[in-house]
C-alpha cells in the first residue's frame, strides 16, 4: 500500500486549493498542522470533535482555544458539540479504560469520525492534529487514517504528516498567542493519572 502522504499525488488531485478537513483536539496542537497544510496549498476546514474531553468546563476551554487558533490562521472551525456526552463515552470506554487500550479506542474513534465527516461534506482530504502531539499514540493514529483511506479508494484520502517535527515551534507559537494549554490528555482517566500524586501526598 502506498504511504497516505503520497495519496494527493497518486490520485491526480492538485493540492492547490484542495479542501482538507483537519480534526483538531485543541488550540495549541492545531496551530502547526493547519499552518503546514495551508503552506502546502490545502484549504483547511478545522473540526473540533472530542467527546473524550472531561469535564465539560475543560471541553469548553479547549474548544475556545481551538477557535482562537483557527481565527488567527484564517481557518473555519466547525464544533461537533452534539457528540459530547460523558455518560455515553464512559460506557463505551468501559472494559478498555487502561492504557493503551483506551488510547487506541479514543484516537481511532476520532479518526473514524473525521473520515465520516469529510465524506459527508464531500471534502476530499482529511487529517488530524493528533499527529502533532508527542503524547499521543502516533502510529495508531497514522494506521487508522491509512486503513480508512486504503479501504475507500473513492475517498476521502488521508493526509499523513509527522507534525511532531514542529513540536517546539507549536509550543512557542501557542504561548505567544496566549492560548490555554493542557495538563492532561483529556479524559477523566488521564486527569486522574496526572494528579494522582497529589492525592497520595495529601493522604500521608
Amino acid at each position: 500500500m502506498p504511504r497516505s502522504d503520497d495519496t494527493a499525488l497518486t490520485r491526480g488531485t492538485s493540492r492547490d486549493g484542495a479542501r482538507l478537513l483537519m480534526h483538531v483536539c485543541c488550540g495549541p496542537c492545531a496551530l502547526m498542522p493547519i499552518l503546514r497544510c495551508q503552506d502546502e496549498g490545502f484549504a483547511v476546514t478545522a473540526w473540533f470533535m472530542n467527546p473524550n474531553i472531561h469535564p465539560l468546563t475543560e471541553y469548553l476551554r479547549r474548544r475556545d482555544a481551538a477557535q482562537e487558533a483557527c481565527a488567527g490562521l484564517g481557518a473555519e472551525l466547525l464544533c461537533a458539540d452534539e457528540h459530547w456526552d460523558i455518560t455515553a463515552w464512559l460506557r463505551c470506554a468501559a472494559g478498555r479504560d487502561a492504557r493503551p487500550a483506551r488510547c487506541v479506542f479514543c484516537c481511532e474513534g476520532r479518526i473514524n469520525a473525521a473520515f465520516t465527516k469529510a465524506r459527508e461534506m464531500n471534502i476530499p482530504f482529511f487529517s488530524s492534529s493528533l499527529l502533532y502531539s508527542r503524547h499521543q499514540p502516533h502510529e495508531i493514529v497514522a494506521a487508522a487514517g491509512r486503513r480508512l483511506a486504503g479501504a475507500n479508494p473513492d475517498g476521502p484520502a488521508f493526509v499523513y504528516r509527522d507534525f511532531r517535527e514542529d513540536w517546539q515551534a507549536g509550543i512557542e507559537r501557542s504561548k505567544k498567542l496566549g492560548l490555554s494549554r493542557q495538563f492532561y490528555c483529556g479524559c477523566v482517566y488521564s486527569e486522574a493519572e496526572r494528579y494522582a500524586r497529589r492525592l497520595m501526598t495529601a493522604s500521608l
